[in-house]
C-alpha cells in the first residue's frame, strides 16, 4: 500500500502513557490556560458554522466540564493537553449550547474537510468517549466502575473485585480477492441492506483463536465459497466506529467458483479493471471515501 495516510489515522498526539497515570498531573493539565477541550456528543463531533470541530480554552471550558458525563486525557499537542469532554447526557440542544458550536454531525461526514490529523483525533475522541459509556459497570461483579488515568483505564469499585477494564478493539479483516488466471479480476459483493447495484469488497470480524490470515481464509470461505490460495498484508486502519481496527489484505482465490451465503452476502461477482473504470465515469463509488477498501480498489485499478 502506498505511503499515502488513510483516514482516521496519522495522529500527532503525544499520548504521554507514562504520565496520564499521574492524577495530580491530569488535575494540573485540566486547569491549564494552554489546554484545549475538545467537546462531542453521542458519538457526533460539535462543529461551527463552517464545520470546523469546535476546540475550547481549558479556561473557558469549566461550566463545560462540571456537567460532562466524562473528560479524558487525549495527549499533548505541541506540550499543550488536550481533553475531550462528553456531553451524551445533556440533550442535543444543550451541548451544541455549551460548546458554542453550531451543530452536532458525525465526522465521517467530514471526510475531505479535515486534515488527516485532525480526522485522527476526531476520531480517536468519538471511540474512547463511547467505551466509557459501555463500561459503566464491572463485567464480572456488576458493581460500577471509575476511571483511572487520565480516561484510559477503568477500575471496578466492588470491594472484593478491583477489575480493571481496558478500552477494546476490535479487529476486522478486509480483503481484495483477485481471481486466478486472466483477464485480471477482482471479487465484489452486494451486502444485505446495500443498495441495488452497490459493490464491495469483502470482509469480517476476527474471532477468538484466530489470526488475521486465518480470518481471511475462513470469512472468503463462509461468505462467498471462495477459497484462498495466497495473501499479503496491505496496512490497516482506525476505525473508531465504534472500536474497530481494519486489516486490509490482497488474496488470490484458487479458483473462480463463488457461492455466496445468502445472509451476510446477497451477490458475488467478478469485475475486470474496464468493468470497474466504467463504474467510476458513471459516478458509482469504489467503496466509502474515507475506507481502506477505497485505497485497496483505486491501487488495483491502477496497476494495469
Amino acid at each position: 500500500m502506498d505511503g499515502r495516510v488513510l483516514a482516521y489515522g496519522g495522529g500527532w498526539l503525544d499520548r504521554a502513557g507514562a504520565l496520564r497515570t499521574d492524577p495530580e498531573w491530569i488535575s494540573a493539565r485540566r486547569a491549564d490556560q494552554t489546554s484545549t477541550v475538545l467537546p462531542l456528543w453521542r458519538d457526533h463531533c460539535l462543529v461551527a458554522a463552517d464545520r470546523t470541530p469546535v476546540r475550547l480554552a481549558a479556561g473557558d471550558a469549566a461550566d463545560l466540564i462540571a456537567v460532562a458525563d466524562q473528560t479524558v486525557f487525549l495527549g499533548l499537542d505541541d506540550g499543550a493537553a488536550l481533553f475531550a469532554a462528553d456531553l451524551s447526557g445533556r440533550t442535543e440542544a444543550e451541548a451544541v449550547r455549551l460548546a458554542g458550536a453550531a451543530a452536532a454531525v458525525d465526522v465521517r461526514s467530514l471526510v475531505g474537510r479535515l486534515g488527516p490529523a485532525e480526522a485522527a483525533v476526531q476520531a480517536y475522541a468519538r471511540g474512547i468517549l463511547h467505551w466509557h459509556r459501555q463500561q459503566r459497570y464491572c463485567g464480572g461483579c456488576g458493581s460500577a466502575t471509575l476511571p483511572r488515568d487520565g480516561g484510559h483505564v477503568r477500575a471496578c469499585s466492588g470491594p472484593a473485585c478491583g477489575r480493571l477494564l481496558f478500552p477494546r478493539i476490535e479487529p476486522a479483516i478486509i480483503v481484495l480477492v483477485e481471481a486466478p488466471g486472466s483477464p485480471d479480476r477482482c471479487l465484489l459483493a452486494r451486502h444485505a441492506g446495500a443498495p441495488e447495484g452497490s459493490w464491495s469488497t469483502l470482509a469480517g470480524f476476527v474471532e477468538v483463536g484466530e489470526s488475521l490470515e486465518d480470518a481471511v481464509r475462513r470469512e472468503m470461505a463462509e461468505e462467498a465459497g471462495v477459497t484462498v490460495a495466497s495473501l499479503s498484508y496491505q496496512g490497516s486502519q482506525a476505525w473508531p466506529f465504534p472500536a474497530g481496527l481494519m486489516v486490509g489484505f490482497r488474496a488470490t482465490a484458487e479458483s473462480e467458483e463463488i457461492r455466496v451465503d445468502g445472509v451476510e452476502l446477497l451477490e458475488a461477482r467478478w469485475f475486470t479493471r474496464d468493468e470497474l473504470r466504467e463504474r467510476v465515469a458513471e459516478g458509482r463509488p469504489l467503496g466509502r471515501p474515507d475506507s481502506i477498501d477505497h485505497r485497496l480498489l483505486g491501487q488495483w485499478l491502477a496497476e494495469s
